[in-house]
């Protein structure tokens, strides 16, 4: 490789993905390169150094995808125009990317590896793990359903990233990785499809009949204004 220190922080991450941040030596990610340490250390300070650069990418490659997909960058509170603006089908074709990313992207997947290896051994790793993999996403999928207006945002929220995370670990066992992704995609599917079907159901049955007119006041449904106001904006 030409960039000798893209190669130091591909290797070092490569080793912390197999056997764990705080398992690997400097020692032994230079032995790894056929370098010495000292010539690590002209493209790097420490252990520590490498990590946080790590950390440093994973970062820019997370704004990276969300921009590509038009998606939110930054929490609802930040950018809620942008929240607003997200159809069922952004958000569909998001979550097959970001399958795919952080279960075939080399430096995506092994970061997640790592981070799963290390989550118990300190609390900054846990911390991490959170944000990246577990809390982070699953309060990103609650805003999202949330401004779509789907009943109960939180509790489908996690059941559609429980699923999701669930199938990192199947695809990481997976002898056939299409089919593994393929079943992903179906669930993500029929989860989608329901809620679909629901807020299809809401506009139905805040709609009145053909010619008959709503009059506001105590006769109209407060029940059907609030299902209105409820229903799903494509």
């Amino acid at each position: 490789m030409g960039n000798r220190k893209e190669e130091i922080l591909i290797v070092a991450l490569h080793l912390f993905a197999r056997d764990g941040y705080e398992a690997v030596s400097v020692s032994q990610i230079a032995g790894e390169l056929d370098m010495t340490k000292g010539a690590l250390y002209r493209h790097y300070k420490s252990k520590r150094d490498i990590f946080d650069c790590i950390v440093q990418r994973m970062e820019q490659q997370d704004g990276e995808q969300a921009t590509e997909y038009d998606m939110p960058q930054e929490d609802k509170e930040k950018m809620p125009e942008k929240y607003e603006a997200v159809t069922f089908d952004d958000f569909v074709e998001y979550s097959k990317s970001m399958f795919e990313y952080w279960t075939e992207d080399d430096f995506a997947s092994s970061f997640r590896k790592m981070l799963t290896i290390e989550q118990f051994r300190s609390e900054e790793m846990q911390n991490l793990y959170q944000q990246y993999l577990v809390s982070g996403p699953a309060e990103y999928v609650k805003d999202l359903f949330k401004n779509m207006k789907i009943k109960n945002p939180e509790e489908k929220a996690v059941e559609f990233y429980a699923n999701m995370f669930f199938y990192y670990s199947v695809y990481d066992g997976a002898t056939d990785k299409t089919k593994a992704k393929c079943q992903f995609e179906q669930m993500m599917g029929k989860i989608v499809e329901e809620m679909k079907q629901f807020c299809r159901g809401i506009r139905t049955v805040g709609r009145p009949a053909v010619g008959m007119k709503i009059k506001h006041g105590k006769n109209t449904s407060p029940v059907s204004r609030k299902w209105r106001r409820s229903s799903f904006r494509r």
